[in-house]
């Protein structure tokens, strides 16, 4: 059974993404496919990246490094919930995925974005990264309106029309990463 993970990309406090995480795995809960488990980014505080470069696969200079590495290697694909800060995505986000190369590789990713044009901008930088570790990201994305989609900007209430998008993207998250398993065995062995 495939495992995807759904990382919370904002750590900030009283942050919207929380909500939108749930509700992804909640939806995504339903399948049977595969296997879903959140990564909230608060339960890997990583300092400012902090490894030697470059770092070698499973060569890990830290603890918080290798507990890192451990978690990400453990997932066949992703989706990435992110907010959109000034036309990108946060910080602790880009720092989190810096940390790593050969554990993203290979590895199908999805994105649900939230902000005040959905979040599609940062979506197109999450692309970029994406292409760079040599993973594999689908072409839906669910893009949230803090306009329409969040009461008074805080509570979030997603309206039906968002769950096709959802569903789509979590089919296409599934099925790129079953088609790259054999990739990723490949590269296993070869560590």
């Amino acid at each position: 059974m495939l495992k995807i993970g759904i990382i919370l990309g904002s750590t900030r406090p009283n942050r919207n993404g929380e909500q939108v995480a749930k509700w992804v795995l909640d939806i995504a809960s339903r399948r049977d496919d595969a296997t879903f488990e959140l990564i909230d980014l608060r339960d890997h505080p990583l300092p400012h990246f902090d490894e030697p470069m470059p770092p070698m696969f499973g060569q890990y200079q830290n603890e918080h490094t290798r507990q890192w590495a451990a978690k990400i290697a453990s997932f066949d694909g992703f989706v990435i919930v992110t907010p959109e800060y000034n036309h990108g995505i946060p910080g602790v986000l880009k720092n989190a995925i810096d940390y790593l190369y050969a554990e993203w590789n290979n590895k199908a990713v999805g994105f649900v974005s939230y902000g005040g044009v959905g979040g599609v901008r940062a979506v197109e930088h999450l692309r970029a990264v994406a292409a760079e570790l040599q993973m594999a990201d689908v072409r839906q994305q669910v893009a949230l309106s803090m306009i329409t989609e969040f009461e008074n900007f805080r509570v979030f209430k997603p309206g039906e029309h968002n769950l096709p998008a959802l569903d789509t993207m979590l089919d296409q998250v599934i099925a790129w990463s079953a088609a790259l398993a054999p990739l990723r065995s490949a590269s296993a062995v070869a560590a």
